[in-house]
């Protein structure tokens, strides 16, 4: 970015992808071999190997700077990703924004009215509609995104089991059922220092039994799964179905 960016113009943004980049924002699965900018301009606006430049209108709430070089807000690349990027790549960014406290649902709301009209806009509508502060990772907001599309009912998220004080990932409470999103990442964070991972594993395991002495029903998924989610719905209906 500090390479390409003012060779492009001296009033060039960062924006797009590589403006996420820039702020820190995690991201899935998406292509960062080119560096995006945007210019001031209604056209002019081109692609090489490792560059790809934008042209669009900036409101000047579109604009900060970080780290020294001028680039898009976090609002403002989560609005562009969202036109240009897969439903399922732009939510896992704009969950992120929303759960680290990185953005508002007013401020994606603004910057969503600001690109009406613009080709991609009513994807970015439908991203930040979406966008829910309460996942917690990736592997979260994807599954999400694959329970919807097997159709199943709409969990509850981050649900905490009063009795034991335990903090679900996905709960049917009209099944009894919690779901749960395995990840390394998971247990990573769960670290306290000084603590082998293998005592994360072993705590995950006893809440889980808790979870099943109040007679709840857990089914567990992982990253791979994922892909094709039709065998974790069918574990998942097979638990509804036992009463």
């Amino acid at each position: 970015m500090r390479a390409a960016a003012p060779k492009v113009a001296p009033d060039a943004v960062v924006s797009h992808v590589s403006a996420a980049a820039l702020h820190g924002l995690t991201m899935w699965d998406v292509p960062l071999r080119r560096v995006h900018v945007t210019m001031r301009r209604e056209s002019g606006g081109r692609r090489t190997g490792l560059l790809h430049v934008h042209t669009a209108a900036l409101h000047p709430d579109d604009v900060v700077a970080v780290d020294g070089l001028a680039c898009t807000s976090i609002a403002r690349s989560v609005v562009e990703i969202a036109m240009t990027q897969p439903f399922e790549r732009a939510l896992v960014i704009a969950d992120a924004a929303r759960h680290w406290h990185r953005v508002s649902a007013d401020e994606l709301g603004a910057a969503v009215q600001r690109v009406a009209g613009r080709r991609g806009s009513p994807d970015a509508r439908r991203v930040v509609a979406a966008a829910d502060p309460r996942p917690e990772s990736p592997g979260e907001s994807r599954s999400r995104i694959a329970i919807a599309r097997a159709g199943l009912p709409a969990p509850t998220l981050q649900h905490v089991v009063p009795e034991i004080g335990a903090r679900t990932d996905f709960y049917w409470p009209e099944f009894d059922t919690v779901g749960e999103f395995d990840g390394r990442v998971k247990y990573g964070r769960s670290l306290r220092p000084g603590q082998d991972p293998s005592d994360v594993v072993v705590a995950e395991k006893r809440r889980e039994d808790a979870l099943r002495d109040l007679g709840l029903k857990v089914v567990r998924w992982y990253w791979d799964e994922l892909r094709s989610f039709d065998e974790v719905a069918a574990r998942l209906r097979r638990a509804f179905d036992r009463r």
